[in-house]
C-alpha cells in the first residue's frame, strides 16, 4: 500500500511539474524567422504588433516571443527586415503549442520601377551619398525630446552557450540629437533580472583588467573604457548616429568629421524595405594590424541612414574554426556594432543596437613550483611542485637552471623523492667535489637565515616541465568569450520629456545592482524577449 502511494505521489508530482513548465511556455507565442531560400535564421528583424506601436526584434537565432494576450485581441503581426519582403500574419494563425517557423523571402523590385527611379534620381558616388546622409542627420532625426521603451540585455557566449544573461525593461528619455547624450539622457528601469535559467560564470562577470596581458579579463588589441557609466551607458556611446558630433569608437571616431576621411567607399546594388529602395554603401579601412568593414543603408528619398554595421578585426589572428565572416574575412573579431533606425512621424528613431566584442579570461598556471629548498646534511636541492610532475620532464637536467654566485650548476643525479607519497617532490644532487658541495650548502643556509636570497647569490628556474595531466609549468591559459550588449526598442514616444520627479537609473552603478525600479501602469505591455534554449522547430510554419 505504501509503495503504491509513493508511486501515485511521484506521478502526481511529475504531472504538476510538467504542467508548470507548459504553463510558462504558453504565456508566449514562440516563433523563429528563417530565410525562405537558404533556411538560415534572420536576426534583428522587426516584429511589430500592427496599429499598437509595439514590437520586438528577433534574436540572433531568429527566435522571438509575443505575449499570448495579443492573440485574444486578434492583432496582426507585421514582420520586416532589410532586404526581405515585409510580411503580415494574423496572430490567430500562430500555434500556441509549437515553435512557429516563419519564412521571409528576399525583397525584389520590378524592373520598370527601378528604371523610373534611376531616371528621376541624380547619380551620386558612394562618398557623396554618405556625406549627404551625415549632413542630413539634423533633418532626419529628432532634435526635440522623446523616449523609447525597450528590452535591454547583456550576456556572453561560451562555446555557443548563453552565459551570464542579464535582462531589463528600460525607458530612455532622450533630449534630442542636439543635446549631448551622455550628459542629458535619463533612464528609468521598469524591471531587471539576472537570469539564473542560464549558466552563470563569475570570472566572466568581472570588470576588464588592462594592467597586464595576463589579467583576469582583457580585450586583446582593444580597450573598452567605462565612459563614466554602466553597461547601458557604454552601449549608448557606441551608437555613432546618435553621437555623430562626438567620438564614438575607433576609426569611426567623430562620425560627422572623421568617417569620410578614414575609409574608402563603394556603392553596391540597392537594398529594399517595404518596397522602398536604399543605397547600399560598403566602406573599409585596412591597416597592418587591423581591418575595419562597414555597411550603410541610406534612403534614396531623404538620405536618412536606416542601418549601419561596423566590424573591426585583428589582422594578425585568424578565426580558429576557419570560418569566413559577413565581410568575407577570416580574421578574428575585435568588435561588431549594428545600429538600426526606423521612421516614426517623419523622424528616425532607434530600432535596436547590438554591440558585440570578444574578450579573454586569463587563468593562473595550474602547475607551478611551490618551493625550492636545501637539505644541507644530504647536500641536495629539494624541488616541490603543487602537482605530480611528468617524470620524464622532471628528471631532465636541461629543464632546470640553478646558479650559485653567477655560475650554473651541473647535477650528477636527479631523482623522485620516494618518501613523498604524493609524488610531487624531486631531489637534485649537484655535480661537484664533496667539500665544495658542503661549503655551498652551508653558505646558502647561512644567508637564507638572515633573509631572502639575492638572485646574484643563488637563483633557480624551471622550464618545459609538464604535470601528469599535460599542464605546462607556469603557463597562463585563456578562454575566449563573446560579449553582447543589446537594446531593442518596443515602443517610441515622440515629444515626451523626462519627468522632473522620476526615480532614474544611477549611471555609474551596474544596471543589475540595487537600482531603483519604477513600473508604469501599462507595464504588462512590455516583455523580455529571452533567447530560446534548444527548442526544436516542428509542426507549424508560415511562408509566402
Amino acid at each position: 500500500m505504501r509503495k503504491r502511494l509513493q508511486t501515485l505521489l511521484f506521478f502526481l508530482l511529475l504531472l504538476l511539474v510538467s504542467n508548470s513548465v507548459l504553463s510558462q511556455q504558453h504565456e508566449y507565442i514562440i516563433g523563429k524567422l528563417t530565410d525562405a531560400r537558404t533556411q538560415e535564421p534572420i536576426a534583428f528583424a522587426s516584429i511589430r504588433i500592427k496599429d499598437r506601436a509595439l514590437g520586438i526584434i528577433s534574436n540572433t537565432d531568429g527566435s522571438f516571443k509575443i505575449p499570448l494576450i495579443y492573440k485574444e485581441y486578434g492583432d496582426i503581426i507585421e514582420i520586416s527586415s532589410m532586404g526581405y519582403q515585409t510580411k503580415e500574419i494574423l496572430i490567430q494563425d500562430f500555434s500556441v503549442y509549437e515553435l512557429n517557423d516563419v519564412r521571409l523571402r528576399p525583397a525584389t523590385l520590378k524592373l520598370e520601377e527601378a528604371v523610373v527611379t534611376a531616371e528621376r534620381k541624380k547619380k551620386f558616388t558612394a562618398r557623396q551619398i554618405v556625406r549627404r546622409a551625415i549632413r542630413s542627420i539634423p533633418e532626419n532625426y529628432p532634435v526635440e525630446p522623446f523616449s523609447t521603451v525597450g528590452y535591454y540585455r547583456d550576456y556572453q557566449l561560451d562555446s555557443l552557450q548563453y552565459v551570464n544573461l542579464n535582462e531589463a525593461i528600460l525607458e530612455v528619455f532622450d533630449e534630442g540629437f542636439d543635446a549631448m547624450d551622455s550628459v542629458t539622457t535619463k533612464v528609468k528601469i521598469f524591471d531587471y533580472l539576472e537570469n539564473t535559467d542560464f549558466k552563470r560564470d563569475t570570472l566572466a562577470l568581472q570588470s576588464y583588467d588592462y594592467q597586464s596581458k595576463k589579467g583576469r579579463k582583457v580585450i586583446d588589441k582593444a580597450f573598452l573604457p567605462s565612459y563614466g557609466g554602466n553597461e547601458f551607458t557604454i552601449l549608448r556611446v557606441h551608437d555613432a548616429l546618435r553621437n555623430y558630433k562626438i567620438h564614438s569608437y575607433s576609426f569611426v571616431n567623430h562620425l560627422k568629421s572623421d568617417l569620410l576621411s578614414e575609409h574608402r567607399f563603394k556603392k553596391e546594388s540597392d537594398t529594399y524595405l517595404d518596397g522602398e529602395p536604399f543605397y547600399t554603401i560598403k566602406f573599409a579601412k585596412l591597416l597592418s594590424d587591423y581591418s575595419a568593414y562597414g555597411t550603410m543603408y541610406i534612403s534614396k528619398r531623404n538620405f536618412a541612414i536606416h542601418k549601419m554595421e561596423y566590424t573591426l578585426n585583428d589582422r594578425t589572428k585568424k578565426m580558429s574554426d576557419g570560418m569566413v565572416d559577413k565581410h568575407g574575412t577570416k580574421n578574428q573579431l575585435i568588435f561588431d556594432i549594428i545600429t538600426e533606425y526606423r521612421p516614426e512621424n517623419d523622424r528616425m528613431y532607434l530600432n535596436y543596437i547590438s554591440f558585440h566584442n570578444t574578450f579573454q579570461i586569463w587563468e593562473p598556471p595550474k602547475f607551478i613550483l611551490d618551493s625550492t629548498s636545501i637539505e644541507t646534511d644530504f647536500q641536495r636541492f629539494v624541488m616541490s611542485f603543487n602537482r605530480p610532475p611528468n617524470l620524464q620532464d622532471a628528471l631532465n637536467e636541461d629543464n632546470y637552471t640553478l646558479k650559485y654566485k653567477g655560475k650554473k650548476l651541473a647535477f650528477k643525479k636527479i631523482v623522485l623523492d620516494t618518501n613523498d607519497q604524493s609524488r610531487k617532490t624531486i631531489l637534485m644532487y649537484p655535480k661537484m667535489y664533496p667539500y665544495k658541495s658542503e661549503e655551498m650548502f652551508r653558505s646558502i643556509s647561512a644567508v637564507a637565515r638572515t633573509g631572502p636570497l639575492d638572485s646574484l647569490f643563488f637563483s633557480s628556474k624551471v622550464y618545459n616541465i609538464h604535470d601528469v595531466d599535460g599542464n605546462l609549468i607556469d603557463e597562463w591559459t585563456s578562454r575566449d568569450y563573446d560579449q553582447f550588449r543589446e537594446f531593442f526598442v518596443q515602443e517610441v514616444k515622440p515629444n515626451v520629456k523626462s519627468p522632473a520627479d522620476g526615480l532614474f537609473m544611477e549611471r555609474r552603478k551596474p544596471i543589475f545592482k540595487d537600482q531603483p525600479i519604477t513600473r508604469p501602469d501599462n507595464f504588462n505591455d512590455y516583455w523580455m524577449n529571452t533567447p530560446l534554449q534548444n527548442i526544436k522547430t516542428k509542426g507549424n510554419s508560415s511562408d509566402n
